[in-house]
């Protein structure tokens, strides 16, 4: 037997492994592709390093990062290999035009193709991805695509899976999605989509995951939507759909989420939904159904989050509940319950989250509450409970949100609060708690919102909050604080409300240490002092308020470089002197004002709930735990934070935080001011509300105030102004009150634009000169002239009355004379004596 030679049979190994892999190398027109793609990247971005292995000197670009090859799968291909899978999310890093992909369009193999996450901007190529005819999975989502769907997708008949989220889609959904015969998941979510949903959705027989919520999509819901029997997840969320859920929703066996909330549906609760028997999360809240809660709800044996709240449902109080489900998540929020805090909700020990508010329950705050060891959002807001917090809540239960705001709650805060270690939003705001703070509050590292306004805590010494502890939110106001201002917070807060209070003395040159501060409120305290020039050093503040206290001196020109001030009230004080020119130089918060701003006080709010949002313990098994994650949703409104009182258009009025960036107030009413008004307020063009009232200033008023174009309210009575009212006042087209009454002003009221409405004469009353149709009062050039009487005219009347008292006697004697002559020519018969008589008293009647 001959034997083989060794290295002959290892050389014929390594020649038949290598066979393939000299095969295995894309075609050179998808490498083309793949590298002019790249290139067109580099030449907008040149620091773009996220394809860095995608090169030309590399033959086989199956090998390059984020690139999947695989076999043909025609049978009649030449190539070994071609590009299978291209994922391409979150590789852009400024945002690019949607053009930059259409070198990817010539890689007609492509089955897979992931662009998600990266900016992209303007419409979804449609030609170019109607080419790819092999597509099974397509991800466009989370970027900046606008336009419609394109019709093009509905013709790739092979998708799967199709993801077109969070982008700027608009337009309706076409019939031609119910094309989609292979499709499994389809998501069109968080787009600007409108119009109805088409029937044809009921042909996606295949479908698992619809996710259409957060669109604008309305009328009702379409009933062939019943027959996607394979569908689990149904997401209708956050649009206009109205009329009734369809009755036959119940054939929806497989379901585990649906999500029907934040709509315009009507009616009750179908009962087919008892035959959902997989549901582990419904979603109907902010919706206008009616009827009862059903009982079976609670017979649901894998529901885990029921949210309910913000419809015209009502609870049965009568109704025994034995839940057979083991909630993690549960909002009965505005569901009509009164008396205690259902004793069924103390069976469901792995509540996470927990929102009864907004109901009439009343009683102690429930003892078993205290067990719930996973509870991590607990709101019992705008109740009526009452009774003592108990100690033992707070280091047993990992509290991140705690809202008990608007309830009747009393006693002493409790001293170990802190040992809520991970909270986030303390909210007990308008209750009947009182004593002072406890110092361990201010240990609460993570504590972000801090609302304990309303209540009569009281004390003169606060926390001394550690520079580590995230507070960008404290509201201590209307309470019965005393002694100096404190300035021991974080330097990192961003809102301080202490007004409403009693404190006292100057205000502390601390404050500038805390340099973030953008809201400072210290209205109807009783600070004294001046100005100090040091605020100035608060350089982000956009929110000054120290209405009613007892201010003194001048108005520092300092405060004119705090130049993000939008809201400044320093009215009801003791201010003297003048009105700083300089004090409007560079005031660019109140002179420009940019258009759709958004409140970051409100966005700052939603942060915190969002952010607090990870990961929640489903169950605990031979000591592993899953975790179920949470949708964000149910916390985006959730706390509205207080709003900011000031006295607008003649009343006192609180201005929402959500919008607080619309608004633009500079108040120095009811002082000691004494000048002229400077012209150069006139420059203050983004000022929604002007007051000077109830001061001493005297001159005229300058034309310069008809430039503040989008001022709404203008107040400038109870001073010494003079001259007249000026014409420019007619340019201030968005004026809805005006007040310029007790001065000295003279001459006539301006007329045109919102000057004709302003016709309230309260509002003109004692300024003894003033004219114009607004008040009633003619000026010297509205009467027309009276005719001139020629003298003929002029006697005219005495010639009537001297007419008149000689004709009597000479008409007389006329008739005596005629009467006789006609006798005494004439005889007549008697028979006609008495027509003769008539005939001479004819001119008489």
């Amino acid at each position: 037997m001959v034997m083989a030679n060794p290295s002959l049979l290892l050389k014929s190994v390594f020649i038949f492994f290598l066979l393939p892999c000299l095969s295995w190398s894309c075609p050179e027109y998808q490498k083309q592709a793949l590298l002019q793609f790249k290139s067109s990247i580099l030449a907008i971005n040149s620091s773009f390093h996220a394809l860095d292995s995608w090169n030309s000197s590399s033959s086989n670009c199956c090998l390059w990062d984020k690139v999947t090859c695989n076999s043909p799968s025609s049978s009649t291909s030449t190539s070994g290999v071609v590009i299978d899978q291209l994922l391409l999310s979150d590789i852009l890093t400024l945002p690019m035009l949607s053009n930059l992909l259409a070198p990817l369009f010539f890689i007609r193999s492509l089955r897979v193709l992931d662009i998600s996450k990266n900016s992209i901007k303007g419409q979804i190529p449609a030609l170019g991805l109607g080419n790819l005819s092999n597509l099974v999975h397509l991800d466009l989502s989370r970027n900046r695509f606008n336009g419609s769907i394109p019709l093009q997708l509905f013709q790739l008949k092979y998708l799967q899976y199709l993801h077109l989220g969070s982008n700027k889609l608009q337009g309706g959904l076409s019939p031609k999605v119910g094309s989609f015969q292979d499709l499994r998941m389809l998501n069109l979510s968080s787009n600007r989509l409108s119009g109805e949903l088409p029937e044809e959705i009921g042909n996606l027989t295949k479908l698992q995951q619809l996710s259409l919520g957060s669109n604008k999509f309305s009328n009702g819901i379409p009933s062939s939507i019943s027959y996607l029997r394979e569908l689990e997840e149904l997401d209708l969320g956050n649009n206009s759909l109205s009329m009734e859920i369809p009755s036959d929703i119940g054939n929806l066996s497989n379901l585990s989420s649906l999500s029907l909330g934040n709509n315009k549906l009507i009616g009750g609760i179908p009962a087919s939904m008892q035959k959902l028997n997989k549901l582990d999360s419904l979603d109907l809240e902010g919706n206008f159904l009616t009827g009862e809660i059903p009982f079976w709800l609670f017979d649901f044996k894998d529901l885990q989050e029921l949210y309910l709240e913000g419809n015209n449902l009502t609870w049965n109080d009568s109704m025994k509940i034995v839940p057979k489900c083991r909630l993690f998540g549960l909002s009965l929020k505005s569901s009509g319950l009164q008396g205690d805090i259902p004793e069924w909700i103390s069976t469901q020990r792995n509540l996470f989250f927990l929102d009864l508010s907004m109901n009439q329950l009343h009683g102690p705050f429930p003892q078993w509450l205290t067990e719930f060891h996973f509870l991590s959002f607990l709101i019992l807001s705008h109740n009526k409970l009452s009774g003592y917090l108990p100690t033992v809540f707070f280091p047993t239960t990992p509290l991140s949100i705690l809202a008990l705001c608007h309830n009747n709650f009393s006693g002493e805060l409790p001293e170990n609060i802190g040992d809520a270690k991970v909270l986030t939003i303390l909210m007990l705001d308008r209750n009947n708690f009182s004593g002072p703070i406890p110092q361990s509050i201010s240990q609460i590292s993570g504590l972000e919102l801090l609302d304990l306004s309303r209540n009569r805590l009281s004390g003169n010494i606060f926390p001394n909050f550690d520079h580590q502890v995230n507070l960008l939110y404290a509201d201590f106001s209307s309470n019965q604080f005393s002694g100096e201002v404190p300035t021991t917070f974080p330097p990192n807060i961003e809102t301080l409300a202490l007004g409403g209070n009693k404190f006292s003395g100057a205000l502390p040159s601390n404050l500038t240490k805390l340099r973030n501060l953008r809201r400072l409120e210290l209205q109807d305290n009783n600070i004294s002092g001046e100005l100090p020039n040091f605020l100035l050093q608060i350089s982000y503040l956009q929110v000054l308020n120290l209405r009613n206290n007892s201010l003194q001196g001048s108005i520092p020109k300092t405060l004119s470089n705090l130049q993000n001030l939008r809201i400044l009230d320093l009215s009801s004080n003791n201010l003297t002197g003048e009105i700083p020119i300089e004090f409007v130089n560079n005031l660019t918060g109140m002179t420009e004002a940019p258009p759709n701003r958004t409140s970051q006080t409100s966005n700052f709010v939603a942060a915190i709930a969002i952010s607090s949002l990870t990961i929640v313990p489903t169950s605990q098994t031979s000591g592993a735990t899953t975790v179920k994650a949470f949708s964000s949703k149910i916390f985006s409104t959730e706390f509205a934070i207080n709003e900011l009182i000031v006295n607008w258009k003649k009343s006192k009025q609180g201005l929402s935080s959500h919008n607080i960036d619309m608004y633009f107030l500079l108040d120095l009413s009811n002082n000691q001011l004494s000048s002229e008004i400077p012209a150069s307020l006139g420059a203050l063009k983004a000022l929604k509300m002007f007051n000077l009232s109830f001061n001493k200033l005297f001159g005229k008023i300058p034309a310069s105030l008809g430039d503040l174009q989008n001022v709404e309210g203008l107040d400038l009575s109870h001073n010494k102004l003079s001259g007249q009212i000026p014409i420019t006042f007619t340019k201030l087209q968005q004026l809805t009150t005006l007040d310029v009454s007790n001065n000295q002003l003279t001459g006539r009221i301006p007329v045109g634009g919102q000057m004709n409405t302003m016709a309230n004469p309260n509002f003109y009353a004692n300024n003894s000169g003033l004219c114009g149709f607004q008040i009633h009062v003619p000026c010297p050039g509205d009467l027309p002239p009276a005719p001139k009487l020629q003298e003929h005219d002029n006697k005219e009347p005495w010639i009537l009355l001297e007419a008149v008292g000689i004709g009597y006697p000479v008409g007389f004697l006329l008739t005596i004379g005629i009467i006789f002559l006609v006798g005494y020519f004439n005889p007549s018969p008697p028979s006609n004596s008495r027509h003769l008589r008539h005939h001479h008293h004819h001119p008489h009647r």
